[in-house]
Parts: structure tokens; C-alpha cells; sequence
């Protein structure tokens, strides 16, 4: 099983490596993020390769990638979305942000 995960990881770094260059540290610590099934925060400035290093780890592994740009009026349930209530059937209804 750790060799089988430990192989899939040195893939995944390969590929990802073909792509974002001279990023390895933030790399890394994205796959640890991910393997813990945690969440990171990308913060950096502009032009560090956030974005294309999440995208194409995304399409390595076949997962979903959506971006979210920050602004100071942004609200929670701007991303989530809110319940709102339904009054022809009386029952909530997520609309998602």
C-alpha cells in the first residue's frame, strides 16, 4: 500500500514538474496538504504559478478546479451558497453562490 501511494506521488510530481518549474517547496507542500486531506491556502504574488500549479494538479488527478478571487465585499454565502425558502413547497432550497 505506502509503495503503491509513494509511486502515485512521484507521478504526480513528474507531471506537475513538466509544467510549474522552480516550484517545488510550494509543490510539495500542496501534495502533503492533499494527502492529509487537508486545505491550503495559495497566497504569493503575482506571477509564482498558484493558479497553473492547482489547475494542472486538478486535471493530474481528475479533479475539480474552481477559483475564487478575494475582494473585501466577498461574503461566505457569495461561495456557498444560501438557503432560501421555496413558498410553492414550503421547504429550503440551496442556491449555491
Amino acid at each position: 500500500m505506502l509503495q503503491h501511494v509513494s509511486s502515485t506521488v512521484e507521478q504526480i510530481l513528474t507531471e506537475l514538474r513538466k509544467i510549474v518549474v522552480g516550484q517545488d517547496e510550494p509543490i510539495e507542500q500542496i501534495l502533503v496538504a492533499l494527502l492529509a486531506e487537508g486545505h491550503a491556502l495559495i497566497e504569493g504574488v503575482p506571477g509564482t504559478a498558484k493558479t497553473l500549479t492547482v489547475k494542472t494538479l486538478a486535471r493530474i488527478i481528475g479533479a475539480g478546479f474552481s477559483r475564487i478571487q478575494f475582494t473585501p465585499d466577498l461574503m461566505p454565502s457569495d461561495i456557498t451558497g444560501t438557503n432560501v425558502f421555496n413558498t410553492a413547497t414550503s421547504s429550503f432550497a440551496l442556491r449555491r453562490g
